[in-house]
């Protein structure tokens, strides 16, 4: 086991090593770090609005800033509201000032375009799914227990159609609705247009409580589970900030802050879903590097130790 975590580099020599590190971070393992941050003047980054409204990635991010005073003051400010496949292709022009960091799932593509802080900020929750469902349309889930159950259904889930969960799903032979706001896949629940839109254990609770819909209710039984790390990203040539969220992220592993996050923000997912009574349902993630399937096999592997030092 390596003693020291690596400062972030654009080398790709240094990549594996860094992404060793995120797996070891889905055990919630502290380990000691050790960089060496370029200095740079205090400067507002913009946060892409969705994470910036969460109070779970709104907090890692200020923890990650405020862990590296060598580089000054800094300022998040809230994006305007943009389709996660508009803020990705903002972050990849390099030069744009409409965004300068978001949290999204990853995928090989996204890893080959930007820059990614290969540390999952939910220890991997993203990947493990649960279903936001209209009231009549909970016996349709009754009596699945497999993939191929669930398959067998008719049962449609609801995606945003750039959020790499979609092709995932489809490959594995689930029908999936899609369109480019979040916002709007609710209204289509309620429309009847799918049966699950299919949240997070890390955003589903967050979600509800902003949509205040008593319409609306978590179904009780299923556990979808793929490989789908989430990470930070920023610009290709945004190397400043790359370099002083991968540092402070390892120095709040290093003191313990981040395990207090994780159960701070999703210690209460855990426990309210009831996870460890769910059917989980696991689908493969063809689409991931060869690193981050590493990462999200060992989320899998280790979901019943996490889950029980989140509910501590």
């Amino acid at each position: 086991m390596e003693r020291h975590l690596p400062a972030f580099n654009a080398c790709q020599g240094l990549r594996r090593r860094t992404l060793r590190l995120a797996t070891l971070l889905l055990c919630l393992l502290v380990m000691p770090a050790s960089a060496e941050p370029a200095p740079g003047a205090g400067r507002s980054y913009i946060l892409w609005y969705r994470n910036y409204d969460s109070p779970a990635i709104h907090a890692l991010v200020a923890l990650a800033l405020t862990k590296t005073p060598e580089y000054g003051e800094f300022k998040l400010v809230r994006s305007e509201e943009l389709s996660q496949g508009r803020v990705l292709r903002e972050l990849a022009k390099g030069q744009s000032r409409l965004v300068d960091i978001a949290n999204v799932a990853t995928s090989a593509e996204r890893e080959e375009l930007l820059s990614a802080i290969p540390i999952p900020v939910d220890g991997g929750l993203l990947g493990f799914r649960v279903c936001v469902v209209l009231p009549e349309s909970l016996p349709l889930f009754e009596g699945i227990h497999n993939l191929e159950d669930l398959q067998d259904s008719g049962i449609r889930i609801g995606q945003g159609s750039h959020w790499p969960d979609t092709p995932v799903l489809v490959a594995n032979g689930i029908p999936v609705v899609t369109h480019s706001r979040y916002e709007i896949l609710y209204g289509m629940l309620r429309n009847k247009r799918f049966e699950c839109f299919a949240r997070g254990v890390s955003e589903v609770l967050y979600d509800l409580q902003v949509i205040h819909d008593p319409n609306l209710v978590i179904e009780p039984s299923l556990l979808i589970a793929y490989s789908m790390p989430s990470y930070l990203f920023v610009g290709p040539e945004d190397q400043q900030t790359a370099h002083r969220l991968q540092l402070g992220l390892e120095r709040a592993i290093s003191d313990g802050s981040f395990g207090r996050f994780l159960r701070e923000y999703y210690g209460q997912a855990a426990e309210v879903l009831n996870l460890d009574r769910r059917v989980v349902i696991a689908l493969d993630n063809p689409y991931l590097s060869e690193d981050s399937r590493s990462v999200g096999r060992q989320a899998l592997s280790n979901l019943r130790r996490r889950l029980d030092l989140l509910e501590r």
